[in-house]
């Protein structure tokens, strides 16, 4: 492992390149945190119907991947904000930035987002982090080197009892549901509101779906994501013991639904669903 002072924060056998992703974002996070506030709509840019970018969406991702080149010249970029983005041939290992998620708390000044950064190799995350620059709250997992925050191993909290469970979910713009009807993505919420402690719409699926691995909220789902947003905290789930498929339980393929949740909860959530998919 690679010497740095960032290493207290990650995992005691963590790569060198996960100790640079880790350096990244948490440089970046101190702009993003430095420019929250309120923003009027003359600020906001609508790259699509209720989907924002802020100018520090692009000054942080302008901060990463300037930070990612110099680190590694030969790995193809994809940036939600699409600052850098390069490819490279088919054994190429990507990076997927998201420079803030949860851009809409951004722009209104909720302080509640995430700033995301993870490697794929041969179309499987191998490395990522997730940074919550407002309570300085860094997560991070690598392949079969199990899921960190702030230095500290997380699971997945093991939780069958439907009544004292937590969830998170998505609430859709229209057009956002696909993967399935409007009315069964509504009635799969409806089912949680009736038999569970509680649901929440944080507003940020990236730390959403980090805290299903630390055992915050015990699962999630949403549709109309991509693998900027989901990428990292996926990764975290599996590490800490977590299962994350699609509504159907198919594997994941890199853009749309996405079902997080413990091993003991899975099945459950994905039931309501199946219903009437």
């Amino acid at each position: 492992m690679a010497s740095s002072p960032i290493s207290a924060r990650l995992s005691p056998t963590a790569s060198s390149r996960l100790i640079v992703l880790a350096e990244t974002v948490l440089k970046a996070g101190e702009t993003a945190r430095a420019s929250l506030r309120r923003r009027t709509s003359a600020e906001i840019l609508a790259k699509a119907p209720r989907d924002y970018q802020t100018e520090i969406d692009v000054a942080v991702e302008r901060i990463i991947v300037e930070e990612i080149t110099k680190a590694f010249p030969d790995y193809a970029i994809q940036g939600e904000e699409a600052v850098g983005n390069r490819t490279g041939g088919p054994d190429t290992p990507i990076i997927y930035i998201d420079p803030i998620d949860g851009t809409t708390n951004y722009a209104w000044g909720v302080p509640h987002f995430g700033m995301t950064i993870a490697i794929a190799e041969g179309g499987r995350l191998v490395a990522g982090v997730v940074y919550d620059a407002m309570q300085d709250e860094l997560f991070s997992a690598e392949t079969g080197g199990g899921a960190y925050l702030n230095g500290e191993p997380i699971r997945c909290a093991d939780i069958a009892d439907i009544e004292n469970v937590l969830i998170g979910a998505g609430l859709p713009i229209p057009g956002q549901v696909k993967a399935v009807a409007e009315e069964t993505y509504f009635d799969a919420i409806k089912r949680l509101m009736a038999n569970t402690a509680g649901v929440r719409r944080l507003g940020s699926a990236a730390l959403s779906i980090a805290y299903v691995a630390c055992g915050r909220l015990d699962g999630f789902f949403e549709d109309g994501l991509s693998i900027h947003d989901f990428g990292a905290s996926a990764l975290m789930v599996e590490e800490a013991g977590g299962i994350v498929t699609r509504f159907s339980g198919a594997e994941v393929d890199g853009k749309g639904d996405i079902l997080a949740a413990s091993k003991a909860l899975h099945p459950w959530l994905k039931d309501g669903f199946l219903a009437k998919a």
